[in-house]
């Protein structure tokens, strides 16, 4: 390569092109349409939380004056540049796909998104029925002008804002503005009454529709609605926080007043109207989207779920039952009889709701420690938590109230959580818990037992059903002394220790991925067998991807599946000709972070919840968790090697950054992962049910027992 820079891929614009892996599922006819429409949504979700964060944190880098160049050679400026083309090229290929693509074929099903001018006599009567009495008593129109400071609005909500015409009795000739904040309702479309299908209509076009109400006697030029996405970008510092808590709270006040970094308005927006926006939210206009159709298409979300339409609807695949866990004894047996390890959502999270279930009611619990990072909105886990607590059990909790844009409900949690007796700890001071643990200390008759529960997921039984994660349960000695170590190290003043077989960041975990990388680079070197196997959701550390580089010029294979943001540029010759990466994108987020290393035959195999990124690495708690049960370590082999074999969702990142779709020969087999791991949890369910049905029992007489 000419220059070192340019051995690594910007973050952002590879971010980017992630997202818009996911938009190429809304485009793919072979998805049923209400599965494209959820895709759609999630596209826009995704943009919703990039603009917040990482476009906010550069337009703050930029304002401050800094012109660092990261590792591709990029400055913030330069960074931002490239981010409004490629952002605004993604919001015209969304509403195309929406406007051009989904809604004129789901119209063909009776899927409808109706028109104003298109309402019917007994629609109109409906929708004025439902303005009047809903809509018009609860938004209250704001006159602005340009004389007064700019009316707050809440962050990614949507407005209306109204033209009107000069004042016939006053001198002043300019035109008049009005703001109409609908606020975070969640009345977002309007059900219309139809002999057949379904009809829905727009909240902005029914206060459009209705909108001379608001000013009677005046004349509406115009009504236009917009939506504004304010810089969430608020660090705290938390090393010099007394109480983290209130810090918290006033810091998710802060991010509600973030300067706005995107504007998004309707397309037939007047000129007049548009500057006065862009003056009072001082925009600029390459941060200004004009928008072609509905705004905010992550509300559409909620219309996947309508009834009636289950042919545009994937085929459910429902969690499997484990067949390693008998639902006919408690977990702990389940746990002690030997290790368990299960891929969700393809296997059921329900046994690690009910060991926790379990825990908080045994007589025999004395301590269940556990980090909560994300949780449920009616989570089973941390009402557990709660019933233990009160059962008199030790209990004690690390609540991670840095968790980006879940702070407001962990507070919540928090407060519940000490209430009931809990022993509540807010995270660690200049780090973000992300770490999933979960330890359980229980009197039996040999002794004391400790029951652990490791994931590379959150303790969260609704993201469990769509996210892609692995859970292991295990008494190993070692991990439970580890365990118990690091909860001490996390919670108290506890200098942090060397482990016996965990690694933990910020201390160690990257230390020992680069020797484990280094080590497949020796033997390889040695003319010996070396193998790297990895799964992330991204790879951005450039100590790793120079790692893996020297690996992969040492001749050792490597391959990667990276969900999201790769910087890495694979099949660079005298760099990175042997290194694969793969992203695949599917129904289900793939999360799982796994790790294989060949290691001279005696192959060494890990889950984390850490990611290959700095911040996971320096500024984050996280957890290596080896995996050496034989039977859970070939499980995992074999789940790693999946995502290698699909070439239905799989998506192969060439050496310009560019994704490219593995385009199958006509005589091989369609293979996607995420199908395959559902229907071996499923045959490995009935291979189950047979192996207990040729079991025979025999009815013992009294005396013989």
């Amino acid at each position: 390569m000419a220059a070192k820079a340019s051995k690594y891929l910007n973050r952002e614009l590879s971010w980017l092109e992630f997202n818009q892996r996911v938009l190429d599922e809304a485009h793919d006819t072979s998805i049923p349409l209400l599965e494209r429409l959820k895709f759609l949504a999630i596209t826009s979700s995704n943009l919703d939380e990039f603009f917040m964060v990482r476009v906010g944190g550069l337009h703050l880098l930029k304002t401050s004056g800094n012109t660092t160049a990261d590792p591709s050679g990029m400055t913030p400026g330069k960074t931002l540049k490239a981010i409004s083309l490629r952002a605004h090229q993604m919001m015209v290929d969304q509403y195309q796909c929406l406007l051009d693509e989904i809604e004129p074929a789901l119209a063909e099903v009776g899927f409808h998104r109706a028109k104003p001018q298109e309402l019917s006599d007994s629609q109109r009567r409906i929708v004025e029925h439902v303005f009047r009495d809903e809509i018009y008593p609860v938004f209250t129109p704001m006159a602005v002008t340009p004389e007064m400071d700019f009316p707050y609005l809440m962050n990614q909500t949507l407005n209306m804002i109204v033209r009107l015409a000069p004042d016939e009795k006053s001198e002043n000739s300019d035109n008049r503005f009005a703001i109409i904040p609908f606020g975070r309702t969640e009345f977002r479309f309007i059900t219309l009454p139809s002999e057949g299908g379904y009809r829905y209509l727009p909240m902005e076009d029914v206060v459009s529709l209705f909108i001379e109400n608001y000013f009677q006697g005046e004349n509406v030029l115009e009504s236009i609605p917009f939506r504004v996405t304010k810089n969430a970008d608020v660090s705290l510092q938390d090393e010099f926080a007394s109480d983290l808590l209130h810090q918290m709270e006033d810091m998710l006040d802060q991010r509600k007043k973030g300067g706005c970094i995107r504007l998004e308005v309707a397309e037939n927006v007047s000129i007049e109207t548009l500057e006065f926006l862009e003056r009072g939210l001082d925009v600029l206009d390459e941060n200004v989207y004009r928008i072609p159709g509905p705004l905010d298409l992550t509300a559409f979300m909620r219309l996947t779920d309508i009834s009636g339409f289950d042919a545009q609807k994937a085929k459910t695949w429902p969690p499997q039952p484990s067949p390693d866990v008998d639902p006919e004894i408690t977990m702990f047996e389940n746990v002690s009889r030997q290790d368990i390890l299960l891929c969700h959502p393809y296997e059921s999270f329900e046994p690690i709701v009910r060991l926790i279930e379990e825990a908080a009611v045994d007589p025999d619990v004395l301590a269940i420690k556990q980090i909560l990072y994300r949780t449920s909105k009616n989570s089973p886990i941390v009402a557990a938590l709660i019933r233990a607590a009160e059962q008199g059990k030790h209990v004690t909790a690390l609540v991670e109230l840095k968790a980006r844009f879940d702070e407001a409900r962990n507070i919540e949690w928090a407060k519940n959580l000490e209430h009931a007796g809990v022993q509540v700890i807010y995270g660690v001071k200049g780090l973000k818990t992300h770490a999933k643990i979960c330890c359980i200390v229980r009197r039996e008759p040999q002794g004391i037992q400790r029951y652990l529960h490791f994931g590379t997921g959150n303790y969260n039984d609704a993201t469990a059903k769509i996210y892609s994660d692995i859970s292991y349960f295990t008494c190993d000695e070692a991990l439970a002394s580890d365990a118990v170590n690091f909860f001490n190290s996390i919670t108290g003043y506890s200098q942090p220790q060397k482990y016996q077989k965990l690694e933990a960041a910020p201390i160690s975990l990257r230390d020992k991925i680069l020797d484990l990388i280094q080590h497949e680079t020796e033997r390889k070197k040695q003319g010996q067998k070396a193998r790297i196997v990895a799964k992330v959701n991204s790879l951005v550390d450039p100590q790793i991807i120079d790692a893996l580089y020297e690996a992969s010029e040492a001749g050792v294979k490597i391959k990667l599946n990276i969900r999201g943001i790769c910087c890495l540029r694979p099949g660079v010759s005298k760099l990175s000709k042997n290194i694969e990466v793969v992203s695949i994108i599917d129904r289900f987020l793939e999360h799982a972070r796994i790790f294989y290393f060949y290691h001279g035959g005696d192959e060494r195999v890990f889950i984390s919840s850490a990611d290959w990124m700095q911040r996971n690495l320096d500024r984050r708690v996280e957890l290596l968790v080896p995996i050496e049960d034989k039977k859970s370590s070939r499980k995992v082999i074999k789940i790693l090697n999946s995502y290698f074999e699909d070439n239905a969702k799989a998506r192969i990142l060439n050496s310009q950054g560019v994704y490219e779709r593995i385009t199958p020969s006509k005589e091989k087999k369609i293979v996607s992962c995420q199908q395959v791991l559902y229907e071996e949890a499923v045959a490995a369910v009935k291979q189950a049910e047979k192996a207990g049905r040729t079991t025979f029992e025999p009815h013992m007489a009294p005396g013989d027992q």
